[in-house]
């Protein structure tokens, strides 16, 4: 076959990621899949098998092993296997993407791509933001879902990938080209406030860390003019805060009011510790409880859910229950009823590790992920590549403790994590495992 053709193809098939991701998790799937069997295809081809040797490679194969063991003594092994024996794609796409950015120099151009497509993304938050829904009708109540339909996770999507785009921008970009790096800075203030304008807390919390920890990291401005830069973004963003209703009922009445005097913290811990946890006969038919009948029941949530979540974990300390297999837990196991809320996961990423894993695989899971990143750390210290700092600072950033997260290893959430984790030594020839 043709090796330009190969080529071309696949470039189509990366550049298609984050549209697949937004089509729907099935599409999405069929998509990364069609990388992997195609990329396993290709290497047969060319008898290009030297990556399964890799230290990076093998550590993963490792994370898969456990992975499986985890299946093994799972609560419900049929909840468990596919998610976790199905965790093979992501090392083998975690190989071609290192694989095809490292052979052809074009492929970074596939960032430029994700741009444009965020781009219109982007434009169709604001544009619901306004008119109550989006461009093709989609839409309802204060959240915006964008083409999401109604899961308001649009703000984590862009998230992933906005820093992304604009480390490739500022890779292209020549440090003293002050006009071009300020539009990109800008396009980077864009991204931001729509991601703030979703509704979504934690993913807006964590996108403000990661964008000022990156702009502070970049070489393209000087020190005087990041403080600056930063300091009047800062400024404008909580101006358009206090004249937003909508963001100051997400941010601060239904957030920071809970902990702004110690009367407030007081009546939110009355309020987690007030409300009982009920049996599994007063959950709906899709076992999800419906949380509290008032508002400020509403927004003590996410703490009884962590306190839900330690439970699973008391009762389950060295494996846990198994991967996916919390609702299972929580939602069924009936003698355990008055210290569950159930839920399919207790939306922190640390406690769902322990509730699932145990403290053995959870110290497992996290050395494995740390270790690799602090091996990157000295590359990216010291070739400043952007896209490197980017998806670094995404790694990071979803192990920030105590904030809200989707279930770490749901479909979308690690599809999200493994294209920032494998494009951190893809995108310099320094790190990524086909240069060595």
């Amino acid at each position: 076959m043709n090796k330009t053709i190969l080529d071309k193809y696949f470039f189509v098939l990366f550049s298609l990621i984050p549209v697949s991701i937004v089509a729907g998790s099935t599409i999405s799937l069929i998509n990364i899949l069609l990388i992997v069997f195609s990329f396993l295809f290709y290497a047969y081809l060319n008898k290009e098998w030297n990556w399964i040797k890799h230290k990076y490679i093998k550590i993963l194969l490792i994370f898969y092993l456990y992975l499986i063991f985890n299946s093994l003594i799972a609560l419900d092994f049929s909840l468990s296997a596919f998610r976790n024996f199905g965790f093979i794609r992501f090392v083998i796409l975690f190989a071609a993407f290192n694989y095809f950015f490292s052979k052809h120099e074009y492929f970074n151009k596939i960032l430029f791509i994700w741009f444009i497509f965020l781009i219109f993304l982007t434009f169709d938050v604001y544009f619901e933001s306004i008119n109550g829904k989006n461009i093709i009708g989609y839409g309802e109540g204060d959240r915006i879902f964008s083409f999401f339909k109604d899961e308001p996770i649009v703000g984590g999507f862009i998230t992933s990938f906005y820093l992304l785009t604009v480390g490739y921008l500022f890779e292209k970009s020549k440090n003293k080209n002050y006009i071009k790096n300020y539009l990109i800075l800008l396009i980077s203030c864009i991204f931001l406030l729509a991601i703030i304008f979703t509704g979504e807390r934690s993913n807006g919390i964590k996108a403000l860390i990661m964008f000022v920890i990156f702009y502070l990291l970049i070489d393209n401005f000087s020190i005087k003019q990041k403080i600056i830069s930063l300091f009047l973004i800062l400024v404008i963003f909580f101006i358009i805060a206090l004249n937003s209703d909508f963001l100051k009922k997400r941010y601060y009445e239904q957030f920071i009011k809970l902990f702004s005097s110690k009367d407030a913290i007081i009546k939110t811990y009355n309020s987690i510790k007030g409300e009982y946890f009920a049996s599994p006969l007063e959950f709906s038919n899709n076992n999800k409880r419906q949380f509290g009948k008032n508002e400020s029941q509403r927004d003590v949530i996410y703490f009884k859910l962590y306190s839900s979540g330690i439970e699973v974990f008391k009762r389950h300390l060295i494996f846990g229950v198994g991967n996916k297999n919390y609702g299972f837990e929580t939602c069924y196991e009936k003698r355990h009823w008055y210290a569950y809320i159930c839920s399919g996961h207790p939306h922190q990423t640390y406690i769902e590790l322990l509730a699932e894993h145990g403290t053995v695989g959870t110290i497992i899971i996290l050395s494995i992920i740390f270790y690799m990143l602090f091996q990157i750390l000295k590359t990216i210290q010291r070739s400043k590549n952007k896209i490197q700092i980017a998806a670094f600072l995404f790694i990071l950033i979803s192990f920030v403790p105590l904030l809200p997260s989707g279930s770490f290893f749901g479909d979308y959430s690690i599809t999200l994590f493994f294209i920032n984790f494998s494009l951190m030594f893809a995108a310099n020839k320094s790190s990524n495992i086909f240069s060595e």
